[in-house]
């Protein structure tokens, strides 16, 4: 760490407010409009150039995002509009190390002020160093990103033949029943919110779900004990289980756990638990279907944060196939979720490596071996 130097972080890239921009405006081009949580809609002009950094300046504040190509900044972040000769790359991974948090200016809203983060002190290797150590985690990232891909297109091969079997090729005689025959149990997580704590128990609501589990290193944590009593009150995911999005973006998140998982669920996720009528991989498939969420909207309530209401979601209509052929479709189905199983668990993997190498390799506790540039 001996060529590492000391500066600000004004010294290391220099971050700028974001630009206004109407919501009627943000579907009229292909340019990526970034907003605090990520891409919010798309314009016909960018603001910025890529490679490009953003970070949430109000409401979800501190979140570094990076950008390969031109985009739009929105007022709701700052983007780096000087990296200072630094590496892109390795700036966005730096970022991702500092906690913003005690920058907060607002009250109600929170919100970050540059001018502020700009004083801070910080420690920089030099521009070889940066290089390697920005390559090492995009490798990681890369891989992760091949995964996450080759998952949607094997769950787009799955959903379109459940379609041609089960949609398409469904028959009038057969039987009509709803969610609630198929299921032993179709519930929510808890109701209450138990309170955080630095070391304990993960509690998993709809921002902790993605494709294909529970993020647990989002999950906040709560006590022991209440850990426990929602483990008694079966707000507990189960082997078998399907999990899916109740509250906010609503069968956003829909899949089948390959195994239980020691988290217990907030109400905003939904459990179901198959009884055997309809096989589980293709019930799972079965939410999945725009289709299905189409079709369930009459039975979402709330204008601000749309709600599946339970009541009549164990209600929902579906026609259930001969068991002979779910039998069949489940061999040609069941080899697809195994590698996406798979899948998900090198992801789970790599992203542990990642987050255990990012802090370590941003303080200067694991050196990179890298090859200085020769100048000619």
């Amino acid at each position: 760490m001996s060529d590492w130097i000391t500066c600000s972080l004004g010294d290391f890239v220099y971050f700028q407010r974001g630009h206004d921009l109407p919501k009627t405006q943000m579907e009229v081009g292909e340019v990526p409009v970034a907003g605090s949580n990520g891409v919010i809609g798309y314009h016909d002009v960018a603001t910025t150039k890529g490679p490009g950094i953003t970070i949430g300046r109000s409401g979800n504040i501190g979140t570094p995002k990076f950008y390969k190509e031109d985009f739009w900044a929105h007022n709701t972040v700052l983007y780096v509009k000087d990296f200072k000769g630094n590496n892109p790359l390795f700036a966005y991974y730096f970022l991702r190390v500092i906690d913003f948090s005690g920058f907060n200016t607002g009250s109600a809203v929170p919100t970050l002020n540059r001018n502020h983060i700009h004083e801070l002190e910080i420690k920089i290797p030099s521009l070889p160093e940066q290089k390697a150590i920005a390559s090492v985690l995009s490798s990681l990232d890369d891989k992760i990103d091949l995964l996450h891909r080759q998952n949607k297109t094997l769950e787009a091969m799955a959903e379109t033949l459940f379609r041609q079997w089960f949609i398409e090729g469904a028959k009038e005689d057969w039987e009509e029943v709803t969610l609630a025959d198929v299921c032993t149990r179709i519930t929510d997580g808890s109701h209450s919110s138990p309170a955080s704590v630095e070391e304990g128990y993960p509690m998993a609501s709809v921002k902790d779900m993605y494709d294909w589990s529970i993020n647990q290193a989002t999950c906040r944590k709560i006590s022991k004990e209440d850990y426990e009593a929602l483990v008694q009150a079966d707000c507990k995911a189960l082997q078998g289980d399907i999990l899916i999005a109740k509250d906010g973006s609503y069968l956003k998140h829909v899949f089948l756990l390959e195994e239980s998982l020691d988290v217990v669920l907030l109400s905003s996720i939904a459990m179901l638990r198959p009884n055997g009528r309809y096989n589980p991989m293709l019930l799972t498939l079965f939410l999945k279907l725009d289709s299905t969420h189409e079709s369930m909207q009459n039975i979402v309530t709330g204008a601000v944060i749309p709600r599946i209401v339970l009541k009549d979601f164990r209600k929902f209509p579906i026609q259930l196939p001969p068991k002979d052929l779910q039998d069949k479709a489940v061999e040609v189905i069941k080899p697809i979720f195994e590698k996406c199983w798979e899948n998900n668990r090198q992801i789970q993997t790599l992203e542990n490596l990642r987050d255990t190498l990012l802090p370590k390799l941003m303080s200067g506790e694991v050196i990179v071996q890298y090859q200085t540039e020769e100048v000619a």
